[in-house]
């Protein structure tokens, strides 16, 4: 074991806790905790939305998913998660900040009622669930990694989820801007600096060999065969992602801490761009690998792709490299795992629990601690479903796939047509949610493997359900 790099890792998580608790200052009141008072400027709303999304499904996720497939096979990410943010950041961020909500649940309350709010707040947070495990089953391999097999990935995932806790319980919002702008900096400087070292390498010598290399193993073939399966697949993975990110507290959240719709809307597009362009750089690094040690490569392909980075770093770089790779990587795991915590946490206290208790009694500061309870009792779900995962051996780019499923089938049309289209009302609402959860459940059981997958066609029936909902009832 390394002790020099686990110690400067080590050093790393509690800086980061520091930062979260000095973020812990500022907070005042709900609205602090949850939007960090509406007044962020733009570099910090496009650090949050760039290394938000940044995280462990980019690092070790996508890069996998290439080694094992191809472009296409990362079609909903780095794709679709783009497609989502920038959509987002056009033609939502604007009109949702104008109507100065705390969360995107009250806004399916104020433009349709109070059932419809809930139903659909309990939908976020649950897709939450997957994405959220997706970062600390990253962490518990991290952890694993550094410590030559010490520390098993399971009690990884349990030191992980801690760390996160500790600084997401007390700062909220803030704590995720203080953090991730400083966790984005490390991203970007310490990434672009080890692919200059890996560019170096006689086995590597630049980027071009590394491109011409993975052209000529077929790895850049991106669109689908031409048949109606084939493309409705690759459609139906772009949109998953592409559409059903975009009801998502962490994203609207990222956008409502703006200190105007100016920066709400291209904080949000330029962080989606940047994202896009810079996971590139993971995948290059990765396959890197595959020229400078085959036999490795090969070796860590038939055990665990996602291992195939993080093990090439610390067997092939110099000890300062690799802490940079680790303080990077923990950065980008820890900035999402920070903000996709807080997000169904501030859900579901403020769209379903607020509502149930007397609201004489539900002083602001009694609101923050429901929140704050709520976050440790997400934190218990998520690490319960990581080492159910680690158990049943669901890889990150699956657990991130399927994160969004409930959100496309429930969630995308009723916010759309809320926004876009008057005669939308509460009766199309009800109907689109029933339609489309019915469909994507039924489908899931019936046939899971239909060429028109399950969550397309909750997708489709909730469009439905609400232009009949709509149009019937007036």
């Amino acid at each position: 074991m390394n002790h020099t790099l686990l110690g400067f890792v080590i050093l790393y998580l509690v800086v980061s806790i520091g930062i979260g608790m000095y973020a812990a200052t500022k907070v005042k009141n709900t609205e602090d905790y949850v939007a960090a008072g509406r007044s962020l400027p733009m570099f910090l709303v496009i650090a949050m939305v760039f290394a938000t999304w940044f995280g462990a499904e980019t690092v070790l996720g996508i890069p996998a998913t290439f080694l094992q497939e191809n472009l296409g096979g990362t079609i909903s990410d780095p794709f679709g998660a783009s497609l989502a943010l920038i959509l987002f950041g056009l033609f939502f961020a604007r009109k949702l900040y104008r109507m100065n909500l705390l969360t995107l649940g009250d806004f399916f309350r104020k433009r349709y009622n109070r059932p419809v709010e809930v139903v659909i707040s309990i939908a976020i947070a649950l897709s939450y669930l997957g994405w959220v495990s997706a970062q600390v089953t990253a962490l518990g391999l991290v952890f694993n990694v550094l410590s030559d097999n010490a520390i098993t990935q399971a009690e990884g995932i349990l030191i992980g989820a801690a760390v996160v806790l500790l600084y997401t319980l007390y700062g909220g919002m803030w704590s995720v801007a203080l953090t991730t702008f400083v966790q984005m900096t490390i991203i970007v400087i310490g990434l672009l600096w080890i692919s200059k070292l890996v560019g170096d390498m006689p086995q590597v010598n630049g980027i071009a060999p590394v491109v011409e290399h993975a052209a000529d193993a077929g790895k850049f073939q991106f669109w689908p065969e031409a048949n109606w399966a084939a493309i409705i697949t690759f459609v139906a993975g772009l949109l998953t992602m592409g559409f059903g990110s975009v009801p998502q507290q962490d994203v609207f959240q990222r956008s409502n801490s703006s200190k105007n719709e100016t920066v709400a809307v291209w904080g949000t597009v330029i962080g989606g761009s940047a994202y896009f362009l810079f996971a590139a750089v993971p995948i290059y690094l990765t396959y890197s690998a595959t020229l400078v040690d085959p036999a490795m490569t090969g070796e860590l392909l038939a055990q665990d792709a996602q291992l195939v980075l993080p093990t090439f770093v610390k067997t092939h770089l110099p000890l300062m490299a690799q802490i940079v790779f680790y303080g990077a990587l923990l950065s980008v795991i820890m900035s999402t795992a920070s903000g996709t915590l807080l997000a169904p946490s501030v859900t579901l206290s403020e769209n379903v629990i607020k509502e149930f208790m007397p609201q004489h009694r539900m002083s602001q500061k009694k609101l923050l601690w429901v929140t704050r309870i709520v976050v440790i009792l997400f934190s218990l779900l998520v690490v319960g479903y990581s080492l159910w995962a680690l158990k049943s051996e669901t890889s990150i780019h699956q657990m991130v796939e399927n994160a969004y499923k409930v959100t496309l089938a429930c969630a995308f049309v009723p916010l759309v047509a809320g926004l876009y289209w008057k005669k939308a009302n509460n009766t199309g609402a009800a109907l689109s949610i029933i339609l489309g959860l019915a469909a994507w459940i039924g489908m899931e059981f019936i046939a899971p493997e239909a060429t028109l997958p399950p969550q397309f066609s909750g997708f489709i029936a909730s469009a439905i359900g609400m232009v009949l909902g709509s149009q019937l009832k007036k």
